[in-house]
Formats: C-alpha cells, structure tokens, sequence
C-alpha cells in the first residue's frame, strides 16, 4: 500500500480531512504530519555506501519522512523565518530524494510571495492589477496619488488580513479600525514593519471575486466570494460569503495559466472582474461581452477546497489524490 504523507497544522481543516478520507478510498495509506515536528539528522556518508543512502535523516515522530511514496502539502505552518525557511528547506530535500511533493516547495514559496506572483504572472502575460513594489514612504505616496484608490498588502499575508486601503487621504484596514491619521505615519509604520511596500491599484469590482480551483491544470470549479455588508474585502475568512461561478472560457483559460505561471499542480486562483479598464488593446479585443474585464489577484498554493465542496458539492481531494494515484 501505497504511503501518502498530508502536511497541516490543523488536524480538523475541513481539506486535511477531506485529503486524508480520499486517499483512504483510493488504497493509499495517509500520515498526516506537523512538519513544526519535524526533526532531522545530518551525516557525512562517503564512498560507495553514500551513493545508496540518504546523508539525511528526515522525521516527524516515528514517520521516517523517506519511506513516504508522495508528499501533499496543505499548510506548513506559519512562525519565524528561520522555522519556515527550515520546512520548506526539507520539502525541497525530499524532492531532491525522489518523492512527489505537491505542490512543490517552490510552487507553495512563488504563490505565497505576492510581489513574485505577480511579477510571474503579467511575465506570462495575464492581466494583473497595476503594481508597484518601493522601499521609501515618498515614493510610496507618489504611487498612491497616481493611483487614486490604491491597496497595500503585506507580501507574505493570508485570510485578507492586515490590507489597507488609501483613498482621499484616508486609510482602512481589512481587519481593524483605527484612529484618523495621516496616510504618511500609516506608510512609515508599515514600511519599518515590512521593509518594503507592496502596491497595486484597486479594482473597482461588483462587490465580489472569483476563487477557481485548478488541479493538474483544468480549472475544475468556481465560487463567487462576495464581501460582507461594509467590507470591501471578499475573503471567507473576513465574513465574506460564497455563490456559484460558471467561469467563461476567458476567466477559465486565465485560471489554468495562472496556476501554471506559478508553477502549481493544484491552486485556488483569485480573478477580480474589473470595471475600470487600464488593459492593453489586445486584452480588451479577448475579453468577454459583459463588460467585466478579469485580472489575476493571486494565487494561492495551499488553498481550502470548502468553498467550492458547501457551494457545489465539488471535492478537490478527489482530484489531488487522482493526481497522486497517477504519478505513482
């Protein structure tokens, strides 16, 4: 029997679950591991015994990470840099062992990093909101008048948390109220925190985005995500709420190369339907009849699959794992 090793922090997540009941249905044995857990042991093999043995050591527990035939990757967990630059260093050393880690360290690391998202996405030529990355509060506020309305996100964030949004002089959180105070000493508390600002115009939208869930390279469903009364933000996780999408072929072919410029075997793939158009010529000539005009948000690398399974009764595991069952 086949050994699948699910990676989370939350053994009741809705999607580790549902993982871990697939891979049961279709004849795999599943080890849900913490790989805050993990520890690992370093040798110094040489000569011929070290070419048929691993110079490390990888374990969470008493699973020995190497005896594992593939690696699915739902949440590595948050923390210090040193902590998750280790867990992701030890998923890019069982890749380098021979065994199938989805998505891949990279994948997970290049939709995690929203600056590099989106520079790899408009390199694979899809829309993306206007973005301007800067390291100084004078530049910062240059951009933000040029833009009118823009939105600043925190690079590694996640759940719609800690995104402001600057128009007329005045700053909103997506998480929390503040007191009145002048964009400046806003950007120089989050520039010192951050080290860098990340900027991108905001779309004016119909109140809602779209999440489409790709594995392996189709786009297999959609939900609309619509913000609560008085957000502006559409995420779930900020009281945002879930409809049906039917993607058009456009937001579909989007989608699909979205999560592929990233480089993920499965992903959740934010489109905001714009209203104000600042797309080239040749982008509006493909775009759809409704006046609604897609650009990628981002993409997430580890996404939950309950959105799409309340909305539609479709269950991503049961592709993730179809795509495991293949490759082995």
């Amino acid at each position: 029997m086949k050994k699948v090793g699910i990676i989370i922090t939350d053994p009741e997540d809705w999607t580790a679950r549902a993982l871990t009941e697939d891979a049961r249905k279709k004849g795999f044995s599943p080890f849900v591991l913490d790989l805050r857990r993990a520890e690992v042991s370093i040798n110094s093999t040489t000569g011929e015994l070290a070419a048929k043995k691993s110079t490390a050591i990888f374990r969470v527990g008493d699973i020995r990470l190497c005896d594992l035939d593939a690696i699915i990757v739902r949440d590595a967990g948050a923390g210090s840099f040193e902590g998750l630059s280790f867990r992701f260093d030890i998923l890019r050393e069982l890749e380098a062992e021979g065994i199938p880690v989805v998505n891949s360290a990279e994948a997970v690391r290049n939709a995690a990093n929203k600056y590099h998202a989106s520079y790899l996405l408009a390199k694979a030529g899809l829309p993306v909101p206007e973005t301007v990355a800067v390291q100084s509060v004078e530049t910062a506020l240059k951009v933000i008048s040029e833009f009118e309305d823009a939105v600043i996100k925190p690079v590694f964030g996640y759940k719609g948390k800690d995104i402001a949004r600057v128009k007329n002089g005045e700053v909103r959180f997506s998480d929390r109220k503040i007191e009145p105070s002048c964009p400046e000493e806003i950007l120089n508390q989050l520039l010192e925190a951050r080290g860098m600002l990340y900027i991108q115009e905001f779309i004016e939208n119909p109140g809602r985005d779209i999440r489409a869930f790709v594995v392996d390279g189709t786009a297999i469903g959609a939900i609309y995500r619509k913000a609560a009364s008085g957000s502006w933000v559409n995420n779930l996780s900020r009281g945002g709420s879930a409809d049906r999408c039917v993607l058009t072929e456009e937001q579909k072919e989007i989608a699909e190369k979205a999560a592929l410029a990233v480089g993920t075997t499965f992903a959740g793939v934010d489109i905001i339907e714009g209203l104000n158009e600042k797309l080239n010529n040749e982008i509006k000539a493909h775009s759809s009849q409704t006046g609604l005009k897609p650009r990628v948000l981002e993409v997430n690398g580890t996404p939950s699959g309950k959105g799409i399974f309340d909305a539609w009764g479709i269950n991503p595991a049961e592709y993730i794992m179809e795509y495991i069952r293949n490759i082995l």
